[in-house]
């Protein structure tokens, strides 16, 4: 059994077909069958089931994937290693939340980029779940999200700790009682998709406030979701520093959450058995050192939010 025969193995499982795989290989079919039947015949054992529509894998096909992936995974790192001459370059693949990508990576970029050239960053914005599901897929290399985050394979170094308020519109007029604003017919939490931690911060509040028939809307961006804040479709959860603009400029107000809810702290993942590039190194370095500072107080006037 050989790395190459194993690469080809994989092709096909996730192509679900030897001519995706093939496609995907830039080789031909035949080729591709003759490495599956070569595996197949070491293992002793068939790998795949074939029909018109493509392949299944067999009980052994499934039981091997996990190794093959593996064995990928740990011929890739060491390429990293013996490649790795302690310059950063090469590609870095990066998650974020929204919000952070928004607020705080801009600095960190520009940083990140002027001293170390070398590097092609590739941004990846989406939410909490997701970003640190693809972290332990390996599928990027780190990422910004709500901590704590406490998953057996991560490690996790603290950035900054962030202050969540509710906004909502100048339309609703004085707003006490987050209750009575939540129950109202023509009004809806506003908040990205699942798998977002300040929907999740949000909906905790809100049954802290008793709150449980939530009509929520879903949107993709955060200008988005204060856009709707703004034209007084509903409310939504968001750092402070996201929302300061459109409270300066009068299209929102900010309310502030009680303290057991109100901070929330981003934290950098990345996978604690795997090797830490001198480029990702650089950049985890970059990252803590742009926010070591206290964040500046902010005077303008805030409301504060009751529980019913």
């Amino acid at each position: 059994m050989n790395s190459v025969d194993l690469k080809f193995f994989q092709a096909v499982v996730r192509a679900n077909s030897i001519g995706g795989a093939a496609s995907v290989l830039h080789t031909v079919q035949s080729n591709v069958t003759a490495r599956i039947k070569s595996l197949e015949e070491e293992i002793g054992a068939t790998l795949f089931h074939r029909s018109r529509r493509g392949v299944t894998l067999t009980a052994t096909g499934i039981q091997l994937v996990p190794y093959a992936e593996r064995v990928g995974e740990l011929l890739d790192e060491a390429k990293r290693v013996v490649t790795d001459r302690g310059t950063p370059s090469g590609l870095l693949r990066i998650g974020s939340m929204e919000t952070t990508a928004a607020l705080r990576l801009p600095p960190i970029l520009v940083r990140y980029s002027e001293d170390y050239p070398e590097v092609d960053v590739l941004m990846e914005a989406g939410p909490t779940e997701q970003l640190v599901s693809e972290v332990v897929a390996r599928k990027l290399d780190g990422a910004f999200v709500s901590g704590p985050i406490t998953h057996p394979e991560l490690q996790s170094l603290s950035i900054i700790e962030e202050e969540l308020v509710v906004i909502s519109s100048l339309r609703i007029g004085e707003l006490t009682n987050l209750q009575a604003l939540a129950t109202s017919p023509i009004l809806k939490v506003l908040a990205f998709r699942s798998g977002c931690s300040y929907r999740r911060r949000m909906d905790t509040f809100l049954a802290i406030c008793g709150v449980t028939n939530i009509r929520w809307m879903e949107l993709g961006t955060m200008d988005g979701i204060i856009g709707c804040v703004a034209a007084g479709i509903g409310v939504a959860m968001l750092p402070r520093g996201v929302v300061q603009a459109a409270a300066t400029d009068g299209r929102v107000i900010i309310h502030q959450l009680p303290d057991n809810l109100r901070l929330a702290t981003t934290v950098f993942v990345t996978r604690s058995d795997e090797y830490l590039s001198a480029a990702l190194q650089a950049f985890m370095t970059v990252a803590s050192e742009a926010h070591s500072r206290p964040q500046s107080a902010r005077p303008e006037p805030v409301r504060y939010l009751q529980q019913a």
